[in-house]
C-alpha cells in the first residue's frame, strides 16, 4: 500500500474529520516512489509530521485526489469491511425509525464516500459516483445480499459526475431482472416510483418527514405546488384536508405519473395538474392577481458550480418573491432549496430580500432540513443541502 504525504499547510478541513483531500494537498515529492498508484488503489494518508490520518482510494484523474474511507489504523479495507460499514448504516436507520423505505448509505455522512443506496422496501438503488467506490461494487452488491436478501437491486449510475472520475454513464440491474415500477408506503400514502426513469435513484426520500409539515396549514386551503414533479407534496396536501391543489411542472412525464399517485390514493378529483413552465406560470398568474391560501415551491438545483451560484441565487430569489405575491394575507408559503452550494444562512437571506422586495411581512412557522436518514455531519458542509421553510406571509 503506498503511503500519501499531506503538504504541512494544509485546510484543518482534512484534519477535523472531513475525508475529501485535493491533489493540491499532498507532498509530491515526499510521496512519490517507483510504483504509481492506479485509479482505485487504496492508499495510506499521513501528515507531514508522519501521523496517520486514514486509509482512502485514490484517483489521479481527480480534482479530489483521494477520499478516506477510515482514520482507524487497525481497519483493512476489504469486503468485510465494506459489510460491516453497510450493517452500521443499517443498524443507525433502524434505530433512528427509519426502515421500510429510507437512505441506507448517504456518502460521506455514512464514511462510505461517493457511495448512494437507496432501500425502496426489498428493493435497492444505488449509485457508484467515484473510481474508488465503483472498484468496491461487487461487494457491496454481495453486502446488500447478505444483510438483506432483496427482492432486487439496481445501478442508476447515469449521472454526469461520473465522467469526472473518468468512469462511463451506466445503467442497469445488478441482481436479476425486476419490475422497476414499484409502489412504496409514505406518510400513509402510497406513490408510484419508477426506479429505472426517475429522477436520481427514482424518488426523492429526503422530503418524506417535511411532508408531513405541511398537515396543519393546507387543512381547507386552496393549495399550489410549482416544480411538483410526481405530485408528493400535492398529494399529501390532498390527504391532509386541502379544499383544492393545483401541481405544475414542466415534463409531461412527470405530471402523468403525479395524476397517477393521485388516483393511486383516491385524490383525483382534488389534485390536478398540469405541464407548464413554473417560472413563466408564476410570473403570469401573479399579474393576473391569483391567490391561493398555501403556496409550495420545491424546485429541483438551480446549480452544482460555484461559478453559476449568483444564477441560482437570482432564481430563487425571483420564484419566492412571486411566490409570496400569489399567497393570501396570513396563507402560507412553503419553500425548499436542495442546491448544496447555497448554505442554510444563504438561504434564509433570499427568502427575506424576497419579502423586502414583495413589501410582505413573514412569520417563520418552521425550518426543518433533510431527513434523518440523510444524517449531517458537523464540518461537512455538503452533507446540510436540504433547506425546507415555511413562513405565514403577510
Amino acid at each position: 500500500m503506498q503511503t500519501m504525504y499531506l503538504r504541512k499547510k494544509i485546510a484543518p478541513r482534512v484534519e477535523n474529520g472531513h475525508p475529501w483531500i485535493f491533489a493540491n494537498e499532498i507532498d509530491t515529492a515526499r510521496s512519490t516512489t517507483a510504483t504509481t498508484p492506479e485509479a482505485g488503489d487504496i492508499v495510506e494518508v499521513r501528515n507531514a509530521q508522519d501521523k496517520f490520518v486514514g486509509y482512502g482510494y485514490i484517483n489521479p484523474k481527480s480534482q479530489i485526489l483521494v477520499r478516506l474511507l477510515s482514520r482507524n489504523q487497525k481497519d483493512v479495507i476489504d469486503e468485510a469491511f465494506f459489510h460491516r460499514r453497510i450493517a452500521e448504516a443499517w443498524a443507525y436507520r433502524q434505530h433512528i425509525g427509519y426502515t421500510e423505505n429510507c437512505r441506507l448509505i448517504f456518502g460521506e455522512a455514512d464514511e462510505m464516500p461517493a457511495l448512494i443506496i437507496d432501500k425502496f422496501n426489498d428493493y435497492f438503488v444505488l449509485q457508484t459516483l467515484a473510481y474508488g467506490m465503483e472498484v468496491w461494487k461487487p461487494a457491496i452488491v454481495k453486502a446488500l445480499n447478505s444483510i438483506f436478501s432483496p427482492k432486487g437491486i439496481y445501478e442508476r449510475n447515469d449521472v454526469p459526475v461520473r465522467e469526472l472520475e473518468g468512469l462511463p454513464q451506466i445503467k442497469g440491474f445488478l441482481s436479476e431482472p425486476f419490475d422497476t415500477n414499484i409502489i412504496i408506503n409514505e406518510n400513509g400514502l402510497k406513490f408510484h416510483i419508477d426506479i429505472l426513469n426517475g429522477q436520481k435513484t427514482g424518488y426523492f426520500l429526503d422530503q418524506q418527514d417535511n411532508r408531513r409539515a405541511i398537515q396543519h396549514i393546507v387543512k381547507g386551503a386552496d393549495v399550489l405546488e410549482a416544480f411538483c414533479y410526481t405530485g408528493t407534496f400535492s398529494v399529501h396536501a390532498g390527504h391532509y384536508g386541502a379544499k383544492s391543489v393545483l401541481g405544475l411542472d414542466i415534463s409531461e412525464n412527470a405530471v402523468a405519473q403525479a395524476r397517477r399517485n393521485a388516483e393511486l390514493n383516491g385524490l383525483q378529483n382534488i389534485c390536478q395538474f398540469q405541464a407548464v413552465n413554473a417560472f413563466d406560470a408564476l410570473k403570469q398568474w401573479t399579474k393576473d392577481g391569483r391567490q391561493y391560501d398555501v403556496v409550495i415551491l420545491d424546485p429541483p438545483a438551480f446549480t452544482k458550480s460555484r461559478e453559476n451560484i449568483q444564477k441560482a441565487i437570482t432564481g430563487y430569489k425571483e420564484i419566492n418573491l412571486r411566490g409570496m405575491k400569489l399567497v393570501k394575507p396570513g396563507g402560507f408559503l412553503v419553500t425548499a432549496s436542495c442546491t448544496n452550494l447555497v448554505q442554510p444562512d444563504l438561504f434564509l437571506q433570499i427568502i427575506d430580500m424576497a419579502a423586502k422586495n414583495a413589501r410582505k411581512k413573514l412569520r417563520q412557522v418552521t425550518y426543518q432540513t433533510q431527513a434523518s436518514d440523510h444524517p449531517i455531519v458537523w464540518g461537512m458542509e455538503n452533507t446540510e443541502y436540504l433547506k425546507f421553510l415555511i413562513v405565514e406571509v403577510k
